[in-house]
């Protein structure tokens, strides 16, 4: 019996059962007059009437079960596309009101598995790109020295200058490794929720001093011209000091790197709003694109497509400045134009009272 019923469909199924209904009552019927209940004359007028009730009856099936059956094949259709990784399509909303019901959440699971599916994909895309940066980020250093090194091995330098050159390109380049390392597994940790949160009140102002004073050399090098402004009355914010100093200093280093000679960099804060100090570092650059905006806080990512660790960093330092920023219930962002510079701002929480 199951394995009939599972071989038919829902239509047919309700049309058997009319069907089943009405030979019961016509069995009962006859029944009746054998049992001498009914005469002949009661016997055949109410079979007739319980034919045409039966046939009005499969009528009003065939009718009513329409909506029902093309809601069914609708949502078997539609299973089916999303099981093939298809999440373009929609129910509509037809046929009784649990169906239409169900059409919502439907469309709603179908939403959200495509928002998940498409996470996935994102997730997986930047596992790949992630692969290949450190990958590329660690096999050219680690090829510059094996180079040099092998060099100095097979007695090809004589020249004591050079030799001393050597040396110092092994021991820059072991340095880059190291710091590369280290901002991965700091990142990691950040990110894992591993670094504990002990914030105290600061004054920006001295933070920011401090921080310039640790960029003075760089900043004579290429003369930049460096202006700092910092509001009177300015309430001290609940930071981290060290934590926060990297973030400036990370934004001053990138300033500094795509600023022009002679140029000038601006760092000013604005007095809190929403409980928040806004902090900006303004420079003088090349700017950058718009679509390249979004990706500048993931890591790894360098506005400089060639690549080139001596122009565009590790590709570390904003992941690093996004999470530290986070971490203090802050936020940090980019406003910039091709040609006419970039502003990087952060905002952190004042000192509740």
């Amino acid at each position: 019996m199951n394995r009939f019923m599972g071989s038919v469909g829902l239509r047919t199924y309700l049309l058997l059962t009319s069907l089943v209904s009405i030979a019961a009552i016509l069995i009962s019927l006859f029944v009746s007059y054998r049992k001498m209940f009914l005469t002949l004359d009661e016997l055949i007028w109410l079979t007739l009437v319980t034919v045409g009730a039966g046939i009005l009856s499969l009528i009003v099936h065939l009718i009513m079960t329409r909506p029902i059956e093309r809601a069914i094949d609708m949502i078997s259709k539609e299973s089916q596309q999303i099981a093939q990784g298809d999440f373009r399509g929609e129910l509509p909303l037809i046929g009784p009101v649990e169906f239409q019901a169900m059409a919502v959440h439907f469309n709603e699971m179908s939403r959200q598995l495509n928002e998940s599916f498409q996470q996935l994909r994102s997730s997986e895309a930047s596992r790949r790109e992630l692969v290949a940066n450190v990958s590329h980020d660690l096999r050219t250093p680690l090829a510059s020295i094996q180079s040099f090194v092998e060099a100095l091995q097979d007695d090809l330098i004589e020249d004591p200058d050079t030799y001393k050159r050597y040396l110092s390109t092994i021991r820059l380049e072991t340095q880059r490794l190291s710091g590369l390392i280290n901002d991965l597994f700091d990142l990691s940790r950040r990110e894992a929720g591993a670094e504990s949160f002990e914030p105290e009140a600061y004054h920006l102002d001295n933070l920011i001093v401090e921080t310039l004073q640790s960029h003075l050399l760089q900043i004579e090098d290429k003369g930049i011209e460096v202006e700092g402004h910092i509001p009177e009355g300015l309430p001290p914010v609940s930071i981290m000091p060290n934590e926060i100093k990297r973030v400036v200093s990370n934004l001053l280093h990138n300033a500094l790197r795509h600023s022009p000679e002679g140029g000038k960099i601006r760092i000013y804060a604005q007095m809190p709003k929403d409980g928040f100090v806004l902090v900006t570092v303004e420079d003088q650059g090349e700017g950058i694109a718009e679509e390249e905006q979004v990706r500048l806080f993931e890591r790894f990512y360098r506005t400089d497509h060639s690549r080139s660790r001596a122009s565009g960093g590790s590709g570390l330092g904003l992941a690093i400045t996004k999470s530290i920023v986070e971490i203090h219930g802050g936020q940090v962002g980019v406003s910039s134009q091709l040609g006419k510079g970039s502003q990087f701002w952060f905002t952190v929480p004042v000192v509740q009272r």
